[in-house]
This record gives structure tokens, C-alpha cells and sequence, in this order.
């Protein structure tokens, strides 16, 4: 399906923009470089990608259900696809910018898996992207603002298609942020994994 509405195109261009920052980030990294943290406790730049997978999968395993039927009733587009007050407002929380007085670890069913290489958390990432991509072309004429569906790690909260939608665009780009954070860390660092 050819994407035409401006609010649809900006967000595939958004998810567009984290898969291509994606690739840049990881060209020219050594499986090592890869895996290298800088602190205990702290997240590689293969864990970044692999979070930010686990969070794409879940949110569309929630989302699709909904969505297909939502779209077999006919329950199509009213207006632009962005989000309401509250979902809003837990997009701009997932932006790099974003300040938060409360640290909140990663659910744990998006936690990265442990001792995941550089390769496949990349893989997995660009396949969650794409898969994310195909779900809003899909779905780019259905009423996302109005299509409700169960937010899968906070029981309890239901999102709109197009929060959703918001929120991984905007969590890619936290992430990403933060595993460039992570390689120029490897890069200043002098560890052996870092020096040619």
C-alpha cells in the first residue's frame, strides 16, 4: 500500500530514519566492539538493539489482533494518526531528551537477552523494524487514534494503534542514542577491544 496521509508518512519515515540509523551504528563494529559495556550493569550496543527489538515484537503482538479487527468491521480512518493527551505525554517520556525524576528499569519481558552477539541483535532489530513498517502500511487507513488495544508490559493501560505506533518510533530513537553513547564510550576508552 503506498503511504499518503502526512501523518502516516511522518511516522514510516521516523521508523525508516531508526533502521537506517541502526546500520550506521553498527558499520564498522567487531562482534567485540559490539559487546563491550562500559560499566557493569550497563547495556552494550548489542543489548540496545536487541531491547529495542523485544519492545517492537511485544508491542505488535498486542497491536495486531486489534488492528485486524478493527479492519474486518470497517473501522477506518477519522482523522490523523497521533496520539491522545495521555499517550501523548508517555511519547515525549520515550524521547532521548526527555528528563524523568523516576528511573524506570526495562520491563523485564523486553529486557535484552543475555550474552546476545552484535549480529543478531542487529538482525533481530531490522526485522522487528521492518515488521513494524509492514504493520502501518497495512493498517495506514484504519481509525489508529480510535483502535484501543492492552499495553503488553503495563497491565492495565490501554493504548491507542497510533501511541503505540509514536512510542516505538520514539523508544528506537532513545536507545539508539543511547548505544551511539555507548560506542564513542569504546571508542575513548582505550580498551583492547577498541584498539586496531
Amino acid at each position: 500500500m503506498t503511504v499518503t496521509h502526512p501523518d502516516i508518512v511522518a511516522l514510516e519515515r521516523a521508523l525508516e530514519a531508526n533502521e537506517e540509523e541502526a546500520r550506521v551504528l553498527v558499520s564498522g563494529l567487531t562482534g567485540e566492539q559490539g559487546t563491550w559495556n562500559p560499566a557493569p550493569g550497563s547495556w552494550s550496543v548489542a543489548e540496545c538493539l536487541d531491547h529495542m527489538a523485544a519492545g517492537n515484537t511485544a508491542y505488535l503482538t498486542a497491536m495486531e489482533g486489534p488492528a485486524t479487527r478493527a479492519l474486518a468491521k470497517g473501522r477506518l480512518r477519522r482523522g490523523p494518526a497521533v496520539p491522545g493527551l495521555f499517550g501523548g505525554w508517555v511519547v515525549r517520556s520515550m524521547e532521548p531528551a526527555a528528563k524523568s525524576p523516576i528511573t524506570v528499569g526495562a520491563p523485564r519481558a523486553i529486557r535484552p537477552r543475555p550474552a546476545v552477539s552484535l549480529r543478531d541483535g542487529s538482525d533481530r532489530f531490522l526485522t522487528s523494524n521492518s515488521a513494524v513498517l509492514a504493520f502501518l502500511r497495512t493498517y495506514a487507513d484504519l481509525d489508529l487514534a480510535g483502535v484501543m488495544y492492552w499495553n503488553p508490559l503495563f497491565t492495565g493501560l490501554r493504548f491507542s494503534l497510533a501511541t503505540g505506533l509514536h512510542v516505538l518510533a520514539a523508544h528506537g530513537r532513545r536507545h539508539l542514542q543511547q548505544a551511539w553513547r555507548v560506542r564513542r564510550a569504546g571508542e575513548q576508552s582505550g580498551d583492547r577491544a577498541w584498539v586496531s
